[in-house]
């Protein structure tokens, strides 16, 4: 059943104050005295402190706390290459998510601009302003390049979410996937539907987390990655196996894991049969997944299924890790978000997932119980002690990798984490509720 209709859904856009976002002010502007300290001429103390020493903008400004939400619209979710204007509803709500989930604040900057060198000057240039960037919905293969680039050009985080957020994401679900079936990672078999950023994003991270290349049969539109095609890219090139396979359904015999980000409805119940003992699926395509919940299921018992859907077990869901994850790369002043920040954040989310459910959780979602098992392996979205978790991880992995410019007391800061959401999110509803819109 919808939860909304369409005209639901352009008025919660659209009526009121238009759009989902606002910028206000901080500090008191009421008096002579208040005008004359934010602007001039008290403004210029702080700007003359931050001339002689740069890491005061830190200090004196809001960029410790601001994340630019970056686009150019040429992949926005599931409805491609529509644009900077009619991305910018996504790019809004990213930054709610963001500021919802982990008090963090956003600028979404929708760029009317494809060529991938004058956007990589675009952001360059916004460094001064920004504690961090999350570049989102830019096609691939472009979107590898202008990441790597500003990764190794920029001295603050620089985060492709549709790449790293989906490994991170499912895996979490992988680390507990496999303690609940048993297996090696070195020994999977992993077939992966879809070459695209998310796609070839898993297939590394997952290398990184321990699984063998070499075993990973890898198909995009045209059929399977092997060295005999001439069309790949370098980034497919990586996944590219010697012998071709001739189709997705020969690709699932002996396999262990299977990873869908590509479109609904293309894997079979005789193919989820051919996968091993104990067969791990994240059918992660949007709104239908690969094969259902209740085929796979079916078909396999025995199957750990996730998939990117709230209304199934284990959604992969990627605002479990980036509000998380820049929350913590921000409270220590990173310089980067590196591999061991998002093993140190997937590691975070799978040790939660073993934790008791607090009973809001159960009723937000209108569970009796939740335990760890195969249709538990991922927390949800809407428990609060993700920022705890994760974000206290990832700082930790920051300081210890060299990466973070500050260091804080982890013990301290993690205690301090529940009670600033809390305080943020009431600060929200009363805003929020002062327009008078009811939904």
């Amino acid at each position: 059943m919808a939860l909304f209709t369409p005209q639901e859904a352009l008025d919660y856009h659209g009526k009121g104050k238009k759009g989902k976002i606002e910028v206000i002010p901080v500090k008191p502007c009421k008096t002579q005295k208040h005008l004359s300290m934010a602007y001039t001429p008290g403004v210029a103390l702080a700007c003359l402190a931050i001339a002689k020493d740069e890491a005061l903008s830190y200090e004196y400004t809001a960029r410790g706390n601001l994340v630019a939400v970056v686009s150019n619209g040429t992949a926005v979710l599931g409805l491609g290459n529509i644009g900077p204007a009619a991305g910018k509803p996504v790019m809004e709500g990213k930054g709610v998510l963001f500021k919802i989930f982990a008090d963090v604040d956003v600028y979404d900057l929708n760029l009317a601009e494809r060529d991938p060198d004058k956007i990589i000057t675009i952001v360059k240039a916004l460094e001064p302003t920004f504690g961090g960037i999350n570049l989102e919905d830019i096609k691939a293969p472009e979107c590898f390049y202008i990441e790597d680039t500003l990764k190794a050009e920029m001295d603050i985080p620089v985060f492709h979410d549709d790449q790293h957020g989906t490994a991170i994401i499912s895996g979490a679900g992988l680390l507990n996937t496999l303690e609940i079936s048993g297996k090696k990672i070195e020994d999977l078999v992993v077939v992966v539907s879809g070459a695209g950023a998310a796609a070839i994003a898993c297939s590394r991270y997952y290398v990184s987390m321990g699984v063998t290349r070499a075993n990973i049969r890898m198909f995009d539109s045209r059929g399977h990655l092997h060295k005999g095609r001439k069309d790949l890219n370098p980034q497919k090139m990586e996944f590219a196996q010697e012998k071709e396979l001739k189709s997705l359904g020969e690709a699932f015999s002996g396999a262990d894991l299977f990873l869908g980000l590509s479109k609904g409805g293309i894997v079979s119940k005789d193919m989820v049969k051919a996968m091993n003992k104990n067969p791990l699926i994240f059918a992660c395509a949007n709104p239908d997944p690969e094969i259902t919940y209740d085929d796979a299921k079916a078909a396999r018992p025995d199957a750990i299924m996730a998939t990117g859907r709230s209304d199934y077990p284990n959604q992969i869901n990627n605002v479990l890790g980036f509000p998380f994850i820049f929350r913590g790369a921000l409270d220590v002043q990173a310089k980067a978000i590196n591999e061991e920040m998002k093993i140190a954040a997937s590691k975070a989310l799978a040790s939660l997932a073993k934790e008791k459910v607090p009973d809001y959780v159960l009723a937000a979602y209108g569970a009796k119980d939740m335990t760890f098992g195969m249709d538990y392996i991922i927390p949800k979205p809407l428990d609060l002690r993700l920022i705890e978790w994760e974000s206290a991880a990832v700082a930790q992995a920051a300081m210890q990798t060299g990466v973070a410019r500050k260091t804080i007391d982890i013990a301290a800061y993690r205690a301090s984490l529940s009670p600033r959401l809390a305080e943020s999110r009431k600060r929200i509803e009363t805003f929020v509720d002062s327009y008078g819109l009811d939904f």
